[in-house]
């Protein structure tokens, strides 16, 4: 094996949001999207050696950095990109931002679906946009468009369309029909798609792959903002380094012209750890996949046991979007904290009754996790659910 998962390292008395969210708690942190473990050697070899340099200057992305990102795309998710589509940028968030400020007129509409990682839903209106939405439906166990709601949801001054995919937080990886829906979709209302595919290395079914949307057709490439990023996949959100590929060069232009004196240069180690994860990282993250992949079906059988829980099984990403509201709790996150488990609260992500489960961690921290959450479900009455663990 080329990295032990089961003993990661301890995070406890580091500073980070993920582990000092809980300080002096006895909570385990299944929270906000970092893993516990720790980046592929091939990364950290990259990063000892230039900070043995010494010199930490401004930088700006090097041929042979472009060139790995352009090959791991081709390699991984067979989109041949050309290097000039690349925009360097900090994080996605950022480019959410942008995305809002690039496209569309002051006051005009930007859509999405939820539920939704949080900042999809703020970035509209952080930038003078109004946002439009409806929810996703779950049929059939997985979630799903509801196309026809979709549609008439999209007001005659939408702009922006706002994709997740892989999903963020219900797993799914959009099939090709389904994004061929969208593309059509964005052409006949003459729509820009953001896709936020920051977790596209992390698919966990075997019979599924990550696609793209702006790899189906030069035509859906022209009207399509992709955001891919190192930091999910290889664990290294931190370092801030992710990519806009944008292949409009007047697109392109506008969404550069967005950035001009707000968004800063990418840190030097975030370059050099994204050459190193898209260049040699591809054995660790085929050995983490098979690690989440068990992890993932723990989660999935222990939440299927607990009264009142349910979830579909992601078929991407760490994350288990789990439904409470047969459980009659008032505040799920806040009942799973104090029964030592932290939570991400589905109502920031726009659907109330949900809790976000990370589960990119050491089997033994979840499993305890799994373990807290059953106890605490049978040992409480219906009744009291509401009030108290």
């Amino acid at each position: 094996m080329i990295a032990d998962f089961d003993r990661p390292p301890d995070r406890r008395n580091v500073p980070g949001e993920k582990w000092g969210c809980y300080a002096g708690r006895d909570v385990l942190p299944l929270w906000v999207a970092d893993m516990d473990f720790a980046a592929p050697e091939p990364v950290l070899t990259a990063l000892k050696e230039r900070i043995a340099h010494g010199v930490f200057g401004y930088t700006h992305p090097w041929p042979s950095l472009v060139e790995a990102v352009v090959q791991g795309v081709a390699r991984d998710h067979g989109w041949a990109i050309d290097p000039d589509w690349l925009v360097w940028l900090p994080g996605v968030v950022s480019a959410f931002n942008l995305a809002c400020r690039a496209v569309g007129a002051q006051g005009g509409a930007v859509f999405t679906a939820t539920p939704i990682y949080p900042p999809f839903l703020t970035a509209p209106g952080n930038n003078g946009r109004r946002l439009v939405q409806t929810p996703l439906v779950f049929v059939d166990g997985r979630w799903q468009w509801n196309r026809a709601a979709t549609a008439a949801a999209i007001a005659p001054d939408t702009r922006l369309f706002m994709l997740c995919n892989p999903h963020n937080p219900v797993g799914r990886v959009f099939d090709e029909d389904e994004l061929r829906w969208i593309a059509t979709l964005a052409a006949e209302r003459d729509l820009i798609i953001c896709s936020d595919e920051i977790h596209c290395g992390l698919v966990l079914d075997p019979d599924k792959t990550h696609r793209p949307i702006a790899a189906l057709d030069p035509d859906t490439a022209q009207h399509t903002i992709t955001l891919i990023a190192p930091s999910k996949t290889w664990n290294i959100p931190a370092l801030y380094c992710a990519i806009a590929i944008i292949p409009n060069s007047s697109l392109r232009a506008n969404f550069q012209r967005a950035m001009r004196g707000i968004v800063p240069e990418i840190n030097v180690l975030g370059f050099v750890a994204a050459e190193a994860a898209y260049r040699d990282g591809d054995p660790w993250r085929r050995e983490l996949i098979a690690y989440l992949r068990g992890n993932r079906d723990r989660v999935v059988a222990a939440v299927g046991a607990m009264p009142g829980l349910s979830m579909a099984v992601p078929e991407a990403t760490y994350l288990a979007w789990i439904d409470c509201r047969a459980a009659d709790l008032t505040d799920p996150a806040a009942f799973f904290e104090a029964a030592g488990v932290g939570l991400s609260d589905g109502r920031a992500f726009g659907l109330p009754g949900f809790v976000r489960l990370n589960f990119g961690c050491a089997r033994s921290t979840l499993d305890e996790a799994l373990a807290r959450m059953a106890r605490a479900m049978v040992s409480v009455e219906p009744g009291q659910r509401r009030t108290s663990a």
